[in-house]
């Protein structure tokens, strides 16, 4: 019983407002445009007229919306797709509000029923079925598009973790021998550069800066470190840590890379400037 008032207050406050809308819409649109003429009928009557059409546009949407799907929608959602539901409801509301416009104007405006007044009648009738299958279209595209950006945060906030965690892993950077190493945390690696027969490690410490040099080749160290997506190429001679990157620089038809709090620069050759921006 309690699930059922749910739904009924959740239906009537998705529909009772829009309900409202397309039928004080329609009250003035035949108003204004005169759809339906009763010459019998003085103003202040034909008001009164047109009010009583546009209360029972709102009495049936808001059977049909709200009073069907609590009765009979619960038993067919095993049977159809919800999307074909909504194709149900709306021929359902069209033929509904074209028979009670018909007989309202017939036995109450006392109009002649005629091929060009049924014209008239559907496509006043369409305008209901239309309207709130938009509705729902919207308000299907804004649910999908809430859930969409919970999980775009969700995905986000999972790979800063796996960032965090996979900053503070610590590397061990052998020398060619073997015999030498330098432990440190990839986080704190800045660059990897190539100088001679070392290879020169730019590390940060706490602020500052330091330099550390091991005995191996670039391409040795490149394959110690290949593992961690981190780290790119930028130079035959140089690897970067992404993460430390500041801008991206050209002048004189050189590129070169700022270090965030740091002087130096790192060059960047053509061969890979192109793989560099797609990373940072």
């Amino acid at each position: 019983m309690s699930d059922k008032l749910n739904q009924l207050n959740n239906l009537l406050r998705k529909y009772f407002q829009l309900s409202l809308s397309v039928s004080l819409g329609l009250f003035m649109f035949v108003i204004f445009f005169e759809p339906f003429v009763v010459e019998s009928l003085g103003w202040n009557d034909w008001l009164l007229f047109v009010a009583g059409m546009s209360t029972i546009i709102f009495s049936l949407i808001f059977i049909i919306r709200v009073i069907l799907p609590l009765i009979i929608y619960k038993n067919l959602r095993s049977y159809y797709k919800p999307s074909v539901l909504y194709y149900i409801n709306g021929i359902l509301l069209f033929i509904v509000n074209s028979l009670a416009l018909v007989f309202y104007l017939h036995y109450v405006g006392l109009l002649e029923i005629t091929f060009y007044l049924l014209f008239k009648v559907f496509f006043i009738a369409m305008v209901a079925p239309i309207v709130l299958r938009l509705y729902d279209l919207y308000k299907r595209l804004s649910e999908n598009n809430a859930l969409l950006t919970e999980e775009i945060k969700y995905r986000q906030k999972q790979i800063e973790s796996y960032e965090t965690d996979y900053q503070n892993i610590s590397i061990q950077l052998l020398s060619e021998s073997n015999k030498e190493s330098f432990e440190l945390q990839i986080a704190n690696i800045v660059s990897i550069q190539s100088a001679d027969n070392y290879v020169e490690i730019l590390y940060k410490e706490g602020d500052s800066f330091k330099k550390k040099l091991i005995r191996n080749t670039l391409k040795n160290i490149e394959q110690q470190i290949m593992s961690y997506s981190n780290f790119l190429r930028c130079h035959r001679t140089c690897i970067v840590n992404k993460y430390f990157i500041y801008k991206l620089n050209r002048e004189q038809n050189k590129n070169y890379i700022s270090i965030k709090d740091f002087n130096e620069i790192i060059p960047v050759s053509i061969q890979y400037l192109a793989k560099l921006k797609e990373s940072i």
